[in-house]
């Protein structure tokens, strides 16, 4: 059963080596990242799942290992047992790294999720990760819409921040809406898919509280920072 869960964005820019000068802007974002998994860990979870999204449906229940070269980092993470043969998507690098940096030594899994990914099967992936285990904790990572600002990725999109204040409603309530898929890839939103996982897994929890942290858009993209306890 999941018993908590934090949301956080996954920009590689949330690991200080690899933002080097520009680490500070994004100081608030990791100190509201910092409180979501604290209240995770604090949950006592028996293991975690970290979900984030990835060019392919893919799950890592044996482990794996990423990192930031392609960033110019020689930073490497781990989840689980650490196959060096399993390599995980950056997201979930980046899900390590915060588990790593909140102390938790426990079992992590992981589990990426293609944007084009149905709600159907979202939701599948969800009641799964609950089952597997008695107390289950969730690390869901993705962002917003990247077309919040005129120099936003992909340019300004009208409709993005509606998207994103719907989005951020839902995890302020503990109940994510229903998510237009094809609206979601049209602005770019790389956590829709992760985020039905979120509600998937909620289904018949112990979840009863739910805050968000942080809301914003740095850069132009929709960042999010959640906790469901």
């Amino acid at each position: 059963m999941l018993v908590a869960a934090a949301v956080c964005p996954c920009p590689p820019l949330l690991v200080p080596e690899v933002a080097v000068g520009a680490a500070p802007e994004l100081d608030g974002l990791r100190a509201a990242c910092d409180e979501a998994l604290t209240a995770l860990l604090a949950a006592a979870p028996s293991r975690i799942w970290v979900v984030g999204p990835g060019a392919e449906h893919r799950m890592f229940d044996h482990g794996g290992v990423g990192g930031f070269r392609s960033f110019g980092v020689d930073v490497t993470m781990g989840l689980g047992e650490g196959e060096a043969s399993e390599t995980l998507p950056a997201s979930l690098a980046v899900g390590a790294w915060l588990l790593e940096r909140a102390g938790w030594d426990g079992p992590a899994f992981g589990l990426a999720v293609p944007d084009y990914l149905e709600q159907t099967l979202c939701r599948e992936n969800g009641l799964e990760l609950a089952r597997s285990a008695e107390r289950v904790g969730v690390l869901v990572l993705g962002e917003g819409s990247a077309r919040r600002t005129l120099k936003a990725p992909g340019y300004l999109d009208e409709r993005a921040e509606p998207f994103d204040k719907a989005v951020a409603a839902g995890l302020a309530e503990g109940e994510l809406p229903s998510l237009d898929s094809e609206l979601a890839f049209e602005l770019m939103v790389s956590g829709r898919a992760p985020w039905q996982v979120l509600s998937g897994a909620a289904e018949g929890s112990a979840i009863s509280a739910a805050r968000l942290l942080f809301d914003d858009a740095p850069y132009g993209v929709g960042y999010f920072v959640a906790s469901w306890v």
